[in-house]
């Protein structure tokens, strides 16, 4: 009885984490700002834009040529006000195949790398809670040695000791 009874008492706690966890994740997915001026929305594009030559740079942080036009074209297109931010991206990344997004699009395989690892974490920490669950369980289960316990372990140790 006082097993189940602390296993009833934990599980209003796990469930009550794990929607704060979702609640916030949600909310941070979801919550969009939006920049509020023309330079403010071409720096977000910017950011998200990957500098074709550059490793691991954002098109608003190279200085290079490549990255110098493709701010150029961002400006342009985010002046002429009939595209919308992911259409703008979505251009040059047709225009350059792809390759210059830091942030997938998310659709398709773009959205299978970046759930794919995602989900093995939360399976592998499920994993683990079961496996933590179950050697606990064992280890309540295994009985406390006995004195004969004592007295095999200790002839053992004796005889490994004699040469």
């Amino acid at each position: 009885m006082s097993r189940a009874g602390s296993s009833v008492k934990r599980w209003p706690g796990w469930v009550a984490l794990a929607l704060v966890i979702v609640g916030f994740l949600a909310v941070g997915v979801t919550r969009d700002t939006g920049p509020q001026t023309e330079g403010d929305r071409i720096d977000a594009i910017a950011r998200r834009i990957a500098c074709p030559i550059c490793d691991g740079e954002s098109v608003y942080e190279s200085r290079n040529n490549a990255s110098v036009s493709i701010r150029t074209e961002i400006e342009a297109q985010v002046r002429d006000g009939v595209r919308t931010d992911d259409e703008i991206i979505g251009y040059i990344a047709d225009r350059y195949r792809g390759d210059v997004l830091l942030v997938p699009r998310a659709t398709g395989l773009d959205t299978l790398v970046w759930a794919l690892p995602v989900a093995a974490l939360v399976c592998g920490l499920a994993g683990l809670v079961v496996a933590f669950r179950r050697w606990r369980l064992a280890a309540r289960a295994t009985p406390a040695p006995t004195e004969d316990d004592y007295a095999l372990v200790e002839r053992a140790m004796r005889d490994a000791d004699e040469p």
